[in-house]
């Protein structure tokens, strides 16, 4: 019984890695769209559509990661998913349907998740996962010897698409830029990324808009690609730097495969974001959560033993306050 049990987790797991393979490849088959209920289309739609069986987060006994959140903000403000302070702005031809298409099939990104699948799944575990960057101790992580911060920009730090940083975490950002004067930048599958803007007008608006941001060109979209040129803009070693993303099979296992410090953080806004990456987030938080189960756990870092000494507040403790 208990092999059968094990097999079935296990092609449970492998069948949602096909899917999500699937997905990337055919995003079309994910659209709402007629047919009969036999219809394998509709069947790929309507497994995605279900609701994972468990929690999206790890549980709190895993040493190096935060539980799950009860508060989605330290300092009772509305919820950043829901907020309507900041509304997406789109950024030329980032607003277009193509350059969104392109951005969701990302086939270097698909090989990445395979591989890191059936070879080292904690590839794509957060050293830690915060609601946002708000829960940071930049003043901390800087006494760590972390020499610079590298943000991934949609749903990160701005809106999706969207140039201006979100308001709620002005504050945040200010404590960042100063722990690390000149050692912040931006590396983005949309802004920077030489594929959809090739002459850096949608980097250059960003770093008119967000003071004391430089945003990188590049030209593999993560996960795919080395960190040289983050590496030339710093200076240092990624090992030395902190990279903070919302995508698990993006940034996240770019960050670990390069060394960095990994910091998850949840979305910040779906007004603007595609239908197809909500429910490719749905798919990729399922496939963690199994990984999590099966006793996987993140890789250590070097310069922090223990990533929970970087985080400002415990959001499962109410009233929320910040850490002595």
């Amino acid at each position: 019984m208990k092999n059968a049990l094990s097999s079935f987790h296990c092609s449970s797991a492998c069948g949602a890695i096909l899917a999500y393979v699937h997905l990337q490849e055919h995003p079309s088959d994910l659209l709402p769209h007629s047919g009969t209920p036999g219809d394998s289309n509709n069947l790929v739609a309507a497994l995605m559509l279900r609701p994972p069986p468990a929690p999206l987060l790890p549980p709190a006994s895993r040493a190096s990661l935060l539980p799950p959140h009860k508060a989605a903000n330290p300092n009772t403000e509305p919820t950043p998913a829901t907020s309507t302070t900041a509304r997406a702005t789109p950024m030329g031809a980032a607003a277009s349907w193509p350059r969104a298409l392109g951005q969701r099939f990302n086939p270097r990104g698909v090989a990445a998740v395979v591989a890191v699948a059936a070879s080292e799944p904690r590839l794509a575990l957060p050293h830690v996962s915060v609601q946002d960057i708000r829960w940071l101790d930049w003043a901390e992580l800087r006494r760590a010897g972390f020499r610079g911060v590298v943000f991934d920009k949609d749903n990160t730090l701005t809106a999706p698409y969207a140039p201006e940083l979100w308001p709620l975490l002005t504050a945040s950002f200010d404590q960042c830029r100063a722990a690390f004067p000149g050692a912040i930048a931006v590396y983005s599958n949309s802004a920077g990324l030489k594929q959809y803007d090739p002459d850096g007008s949608d980097a250059s608006t960003i770093e008119a808009t967000i003071d004391g941001v430089h945003v990188i060109r590049h030209d593999a979209k993560k996960p795919a690609g080395a960190a040289k040129e983050i590496e030339s803009y710093f200076d240092c070693s990624a090992s030395d730097l902190v990279l903070v993303g919302d995508r698990y099979f993006t940034d996240v296992i770019y960050g670990n495969r390069n060394g960095f410090l990994t910091v998850f953080t949840e979305p910040l806004s779906f007004v603007g974001e595609s239908y197809i990456v909500r429910k490719v987030r749905k798919l990729e938080a399922y496939i963690i959560n199994y990984w999590y189960k099966k006793g996987h756990r993140p890789l250590k870092h070097p310069l922090l033993p223990d990533a929970r000494t970087i985080v400002k507040f415990d959001p499962c403790e109410g009233p929320v306050s910040p850490r002595a």
